[in-house]
């Protein structure tokens, strides 16, 4: 069960990577969204061109190492205890080996609190990255775009100014975030168990989900999850950023609050269409590809295994 839960995090690391890939430019997009004050609010649109001119092209990929570190790191570490939760529960009772609605809510808890701790760090220094520049004024054609800071520059930057601490900046409405792949793993797991059901009882043979079915059930369970816990994304943005308004930010909730005083509602959903996109299409490519990997890699190896 061990080398498994193994296969599932390596899968899972590879396929997120994948994902973030393709989708990186629609990331970027929210997380400096979720940074505008309502006076500063543009269309997407707008964004896109202010960033190519203020910045370049390769202006909508600033962070995407840090990001391809992250999405490794927490899909990795969020596959593995998951699974490795999931085994314990089914081992521990008889009967079906699908998860209930509660056993899936306390295997994601598990999983996610894990994986929020572990990988804070690195989406604190990417949503640095992220929103570095966005205050520099828009250059003439032939200026050349302001320096971007590596990792290792981003990471000294924020220790220097902020010490250790500073990495676990979020954390709260982090780990509240944590309901978010809840939300999501249980959506996913109870939509597979009844296409599953459906399809035994009117006797289908051979393999009972396609690719296409992982894809479609990851993307419709991440839209369930992120559109139930969108403004929270836009506080803990601002809070991994070291966003100026977000310094009088006495806790998520707080933040909540202050953000719907000085903003209004539509401030809790600052680019929420370009990260539901992404969140969507992010989670279609990671599920499908994390079954695909997950199956090669585990074929790959099992004449090791084997011996």
């Amino acid at each position: 069960m061990s080398s498994d839960s193994l296969i599932h995090s390596v899968a899972g690391a590879a396929g997120g990577i994948v994902a973030m890939t393709a989708t990186y430019p629609l990331i970027f997009l929210s997380t400096r969204a979720a940074m505008e004050t309502k006076k500063e609010n543009k269309t997407t649109y707008q964004a896109v061109l202010d960033i190519i001119k203020r910045e370049g092209i390769m202006g909508l990929y600033s962070g995407l190492q840090s990001s391809l570190l992250g999405i490794a790191v927490t899909n990795g570490v969020y596959y593995y205890f998951y699974e490795r939760s999931k085994g314990v529960i089914v081992r521990s009772r008889s009967g079906s080996k699908g998860l209930s609605t509660l056993e899936s809510i306390l295997a994601g808890l598990i999983a996610g609190s894990a994986t929020t701790i572990i990988s804070n760090p690195i989406w604190v220094i990417q949503t640095s990255q992220a929103v570095s520049g966005m205050d520099a004024p828009i250059e003439s054609a032939g200026t050349p775009p302001p320096k971007k800071l590596g990792i290792i520059e981003t990471t000294t930057q924020i220790l220097r100014t902020g010490g250790i601490a500073a990495l676990w900046r979020g954390i709260g409405p982090a780990l509240v975030l944590v309901v978010n792949p809840v939300l999501q793993y249980t959506v996913f797991e109870q939509l597979k168990n009844t296409l599953v059901r459906r399809r035994h009882a009117r006797g289908v043979k051979g393999p009972l989900l396609s690719d296409w079915d992982y894809f479609f059930l990851g993307a419709l369970s991440k839209l369930v999850a992120t559109s139930a816990t969108y403004p929270y994304i836009v506080v803990k943005s601002r809070l991994q950023a070291g966003h100026a308004h977000a310094q009088k930010y006495r806790s998520a909730l707080h933040g909540l609050q202050t953000i719907v005083k000085e903003e209004g509602i539509e401030g809790l959903y600052k680019g929420a269409s370009s990260k539901l996109l992404q969140s969507v299409l992010t989670a279609a490519i990671l599920f499908a590809g994390q079954r695909r990997i997950y199956e090669m890699t585990k074929k790959a190896i099992a004449p090791v295994v084997s011996k």
